[in-house]
């Protein structure tokens, strides 16, 4: 590694936040890998377009040599019986050349991102196809954007923000359904719990503390006592001021657009951010607009 990354380390260890290595979480909990089926729940649950979407995508990856799963928060809303529109598929192997055979499927255009390795499209009804190739994530130093590079569904899984938005369902004909949770995602859905895959999962990467309560207050869940205890660290090593403001207000803008944003800004507060976040205000324009939008939805209680 480069000497940039054992500068970090030694932030991590200054915070008391220990480095992980893929295929260990946070807690060192036991692998919850190939835990089970959903293939009765994903009939049950998704509309017959965006089914036939998902199996198409298992026969055109079986077709191409590729491996091909559904990802991110479509397995979360699954587990928890919520409706869902949209369809986040990793696959191993090229994403874009994937995304272009299954959107040809349905006669509709593509959109692709080279330097990321995504693509993406909309389907006649409405619901938005995102494609990426399974990558792995390295951060040189706290704060900054990632290195990516291609990976297994295993190392996409662990770059993820937190365990209930790191699993996966496989789209091959032969195991259509089969769960992928290597990190006790489907557990913590269960007990309610915002959980980070690894100790430096805050430092690398300050945003995910803004996501966090937003998940928190949307799902009713909670964050737990640990990663309370990484934000706080994360907070107090004012790695909040390495974030570029785009990337502050973007989160802040999620936030705001919440059916109830009052709750995640009061936990922001809580936790010591929105005082962070003041304290860089008198230096960062862009960052005053959002600071009284917060005011004024706490004041009121309402957008």
């Amino acid at each position: 590694m480069t000497a940039k990354r054992d500068t970090t380390d030694g932030m991590s260890k200054k915070a008391g936040i220990s480095k992980q290595a893929p295929g260990r979480d946070a807690a060192g909990q036991g692998r919850h890998r190939n835990a089970g089926s959903l293939a009765e729940t994903i009939a049950a649950r998704m509309t017959p377009g965006l089914l036939d979407i998902l199996h198409s995508a298992g026969r055109i990856a079986g077709e191409t040599g590729c491996r091909a799963y559904a990802v991110g928060g479509l397995v979360r809303d699954l587990l928890l019986g919520r409706e869902t529109c949209d369809l986040d598929i990793v696959v191993e192997g090229d994403g874009i050349r994937f995304a272009r055979s299954l959107a040809g499927r349905y006669r509709t255009p593509v959109k692709g991102y080279e330097r990321f390795g995504t693509a993406s499209f909309s389907m006649p009804g409405g619901a938005k196809v995102d494609v990426a190739t399974a990558r792995t994530e390295v951060y040189d130093e706290p704060a900054a954007l990632p290195r990516v590079t291609p990976g297994s569904i295993r190392d996409d899984l662990f770059r993820r923000d937190f365990t209930i938005n790191a699993m996966a369902l496989s789209l091959a004909p032969g195991e259509f359904g089969r769960l992928l949770d290597e990190y006790g995602g489907s557990r913590d859905v269960r007990d309610g719990i915002i959980r980070v895959l690894h100790g430096r999962s805050f430092i690398d990467d300050p945003t995910r503390i803004f996501r966090a309560v937003r998940f928190e207050a949307r799902l009713g869940f909670r964050i737990v006592a640990a990663d309370e205890v990484r934000i706080a660290e994360t907070l107090s090593l004012r790695l909040l001021e390495r974030l570029e403001d785009y990337r502050i207000v973007a989160e802040l803008r999620l936030i705001f657009r919440e059916p109830d944003p009052v709750k995640p800004l009061r936990r922001l507060g809580q936790l010591g951010v929105i005082e962070a976040l003041e304290s860089l205000r008198g230096e960062r324009a862009s960052l005053g607009g959002p600071l009284e939008k917060i005011r004024r939805i706490l004041r009121s209680g309402n957008c």
